[in-house]
């Protein structure tokens, strides 16, 4: 049997990069394997049910559905036995699980703002690893890997739609040049000079790469050699503050 997988591949960054530096943060348990097992088979579930509200193929989206959110379900069991208070984070999401499946019922689903509340629900799962290690919630935690996560996210989904969707909308160039510009100042002005630091590549990919006839491949393969760098420097930043 074929297995039907998630089209966006551009969403691994965002199962893998939040959720690690939350374990960073907090500190690895033996948890943290099935509850990371689990939230990507949660993710595989939430692609056919979420094209559900497209309200066609019922039966074979409801019958992917159940395969993976099955197994899904019985490995998230591990971290809420450790700490049953860590369902909240899951409550969270559902929000912006909602906000996407409007979107997906209205075939808008790359729409800045699906982009936006997926990007929110992924860096959530971030804080739920940093909490399973840690038990608490902090301004550290929160920006380490909430803030990092949602930014270095954002920063993605500008720069990638000035490379193909939004490739000869010189508005929206400049937003993203503005927005990437911003994001290092504002780790540097507040003191996280190392996170500045792991910032600038996004910053200098979004400013040399725009215009260049580049494939969704190399900007894909691009993309993850970005994702790996910044997780290396955040982690370096992560262990400072530990």
């Amino acid at each position: 049997m074929k297995l039907f997988l998630p089209k966006q591949h551009g969403a691994w960054a965002m199962l893998i990069l939040p959720f690690w530096l939350g374990v960073l943060k907090g500190g690895f348990v033996w948890q943290d394997i099935p509850f990371f097992v689990g939230w990507i088979l949660l993710y595989f579930a939430a692609y056919p049910m979420l094209l559900l509200f497209k309200k066609k193929r019922i039966q074979f989206y409801t019958k992917w559905t159940i395969i993976y959110l099955v197994p899904a379900l019985l490995l998230l069991l591990f971290p809420l036995l450790k700490r049953p208070s860590i369902i909240f984070f899951g409550l969270f999401m559902l929000p912006f699980f909602a906000i996407n499946a409007f979107y997906t019922a209205r075939n808008k689903d790359r729409a800045f703002m699906n982009d936006l509340s997926a990007i929110f629900a992924f860096s959530i799962a971030g804080l739920a690893s940093c909490y399973l290690g840690r038990g608490i919630v902090n301004l550290e935690n929160l920006i380490f890997p909430f803030l990092t996560s949602v930014l270095f996210f954002i920063g993605c989904t500008f720069y990638v739609k000035t490379m193909i969707r939004e490739k000869k909308n010189t508005r929206f160039k400049w937003l993203s040049w503005l927005y990437h510009l911003f994001v290092v100042a504002l780790w540097f002005m507040s003191g996280f000079w190392i996170a500045a630091i792991a910032f600038i590549p996004s910053l200098l990919r979004a400013y040399f790469f725009y215009g260049k006839k580049l494939s969704p491949l190399q900007i894909g393969v691009y993309e993850i050699i970005n994702s790996a760098i910044i997780f290396t420097i955040l982690a370096i930043q992560i262990v400072i503050l530990n």
